[in-house]
């Protein structure tokens, strides 16, 4: 593991130089043909014309490479034993050199972390090591590839552990971190030793108690920007999704609309990365005007969640820095302005804005305040950095369960915990598991009668019915002891005792089992009457405890089954297959038949993984319907593609 660490981080370091060299590559391109046709027209032609091409390489080449790339590695370690296909690696070099070289409003940071990730995972996959150590190199190469492009070990090893692994897995976490140390000292050597950003000396100390105040402020602030990032980003890509445009189409008109965004100011960040300009900025103690960051605040948002939400390549990290540092700049400003003997230096908010915002868009605050310190090489600011990156994160989850990174993710059925997936209930509906076959009592009962009832059935509650066969409430043995505890009248009848039918707890057929669990637990219920959709008051049967264990078992054979299937079929064609997800539409082919239906016609090289509707995740079976608006996960050969896309929905995809 301590070679194949070595080799992993080595391989990184090299690749985020090569990444670097190619990045600028681009950029000298872009302001060459610039110089001669001009600004606008240059920056904005060379964006088209990378967006169209980026387009191509994610429609025909690597899908996995759109966005920052760290939810597909997440998923990766979670649920496919860290293994990823090597052709991600240069693919997401070349994919992201483009978006961000000719001007995307995108980072490099997160790609560096996918194109680590692929690394450690094809060495482990070519050592046929086990699926616990392919997933421990994955996030070996993610620690060297943050290493590597910030010129921060400690935070790299933080970030695989925090955001890659969930967990320190202490048995390897020294593999972590040798693949960090290994890729720093690698970039180093071909890029230098310095510190992304240049504080100016002296250091921004913590000049004034009351500033802690101020930072707390900030800290709240900042989980509210990351909010707004994380939703209009995703609502942008949602809107893009929906287009009917081909993907290189979408991703050009991405990238145009950043460019006229960018353009309104094209020395001040918001074309690219921004950490240049924000280096400067920093370095000059922010001397911006309030108006003029603020409307940087917005532009690179709006630049960020078009340039990523349309399928180009590039991350956030970046981004979420600079949108801190603007956020951080203002709130510094106003505080110089209205107490300059306490606050007087805007440059620290800056900084302090930087890890707060990001904390609070990928839920790191570990990671946030390292790679922080580590980038500016100033420990004065620890502890604004630890109170405001802390308030971010709580305040953030509060607001929004979901973290940039776990957004799709989540979408697709996935739910991590500790970097493992959870919730395998959310695979198996109501329906399928609930009892149809059930004891129930009219609502004219009386409690010798009911008493009756339950000395013969041993059952623990009947379900109520009036006249008409309606639900109408629930009577447990339990509301009988009571009653009769009570010396109520022997012609007390059952509804009189029980709960009716507008307290009641149901669930219904299409809702997943977690949900349904959740809502039992709510009020420790040992049953839920399960109504129909088009009738609430129809009871269709009940779900009991028994019932919810079948469901556990039920979830996780099909969920075996597939990952079993997936991967000897990857084992077969390990370089020639792909994940892709396509949303159906309505009037699609496939809309209202069943998979069985469909089968025959797909391509002999492709599993259906999952389908997400309405929130939820199932795990399809031949009389899955497919309904309108259902997201398709499958794992089909790369060649195979356009004939399953042709298949459910047509071939403009």
């Amino acid at each position: 593991m301590i070679g194949a660490a070595l080799i992993a981080g080595a391989a990184t370091g090299l690749s985020a130089v090569v990444f670097s060299w190619l990045t600028n590559v681009v950029g000298a391109s872009v302001s060459a043909v610039a110089d001669v046709v001009g600004l606008r027209a240059g920056v904005l032609g060379c964006m088209l014309l990378s967006g169209f091409v980026v387009g191509l390489i994610v429609r025909y080449w690597a899908p996995e490479v759109r966005g920052s790339g760290v939810p597909d590695v997440m998923e990766a370690v979670a649920i496919r034993g860290g293994r990823i296909r090597p052709r991600v690696a240069y693919t997401k070099i070349v994919a992201t050199s483009l978006t961000v070289g000719s001007g995307g409003s995108a980072g490099r940071e997160g790609p560096i972390v996918q194109i680590g990730s692929a690394i450690g995972s094809s060495v482990g996959q070519w050592l046929h090591f086990s699926d616990e150590r392919v997933r421990t190199l994955a996030a070996c190469g993610a620690a060297g590839g943050v290493a590597a492009a910030f010129n921060a070990p400690i935070a790299g090893a933080l970030f695989a552990t925090e955001i890659i692994l969930g967990s320190l897995t202490v048995r390897y976490f020294g593999a972590v971190v040798i693949s960090a140390v290994t890729a720093s000292i690698v970039s180093e050597v071909f890029l230098g030793d310095m510190p992304v950003f240049h504080v100016p000396l002296p250091a921004y100390p913590l000049h004034h108690a009351g500033e802690t105040l101020i930072y707390a402020a900030l800290g709240l602030l900042a989980a509210g920007v990351a909010v707004l990032f994380t939703r209009a980003r995703f609502a942008i890509e949602d809107v893009m999704e929906k287009w009917r445009a081909p993907l290189p189409i979408r991703t050009t008109a991405g990238m145009a609309i950043a460019a006229l965004l960018g353009l309104m100011h094209p020395d001040l960040g918001i074309l690219g990365s921004g950490l240049p300009s924000l280096g400067r900025a920093i370095a000059g103690n922010i001397d911006h005007s309030v108006s003029l960051m603020a409307t940087l605040l917005v532009l690179k948002i709006i630049a960020t969640s078009f340039t990523v939400g349309s399928g180009n390549a590039g991350g956030i990290f970046a981004p979420s820095l600079y949108i801190g540092a603007m956020l951080g700049g203002i709130v510094g400003a106003v505080a110089n302005q209205a107490w300059p003997g306490i606050a007087p230096n805007p440059g620290a908010y800056a900084i302090v804005g930087m890890a707060a915002v990001f904390s609070g868009v990928a839920r790191a605050p570990i990671t946030s305040i390292l790679i922080v310190f580590e980038m500016t090489g100033d420990y004065h600011l620890i502890l604004p950095l630890m109170l405001a990156t802390v308030l971010s994160t709580l305040a953030a989850e509060r607001l929004l369960v979901v973290s940039m990174y776990t957004w799709r993710l989540r979408q697709r059925g996935i739910n991590l915990e500790r970097g493992r997936d959870i919730d395998v209930l959310e695979s198996v509906s109501v329906g399928e598991v609930l009892s149809p076959d059930f004891d129930s009592v009219a609502a004219d009962t009386t409690l010798g009668e009911l008493s009756d009832r339950f000395a013969q059935t041993h059952r623990h509650g009947f379900p109520i019915l009036d006249r008409q066969g309606k639900l109408c409430g629930i009577v447990t043995i339990s509301d009988l002891d009571r009653a009769i505890a009570a010396h109520l009248p022997e012609n007390t009848t059952a509804l009189e005792i029980g709960m009716r039918r507008a307290d009641l707890l149901v669930a219904a057929p299409n809702e997943n089992v977690g949900v349904a669990l959740a809502r039992m637990g709510m009020r420790g219920l040992g049953r839920l009457p399960v109504v129909a959709e088009d009738d609430p008051d129809r009871l269709l049967g009940l779900i009991r405890r028994a019932d919810i264990i079948r469901a556990y078992d039920i979830a996780l054979s099909r969920r075996a089954d597939v990952q079993n299937r997936t991967k000897r079929m990857a084992l077969r064609n390990i370089d020639g297959t792909v994940f892709s997800e396509i949303t159906l539409r309505p009037g699609d082919p496939a809309v209202g038949k069943r998979l069985a239906q469909l089968s025959p016609a797909f391509p002999k090289e492709c599993i259906l993984v999952s389908v997400r509707r309405q929130g939820r995740m199932l795990i399809p079976h031949g009389d899955t319907v497919f309904q309108a608006g259902d997201q398709v996960t499958l794992f089909v050969s790369a060649a195979d593609l356009e004939a399953i896309q042709n298949c459910l929905h047509g071939s403009d995809q």
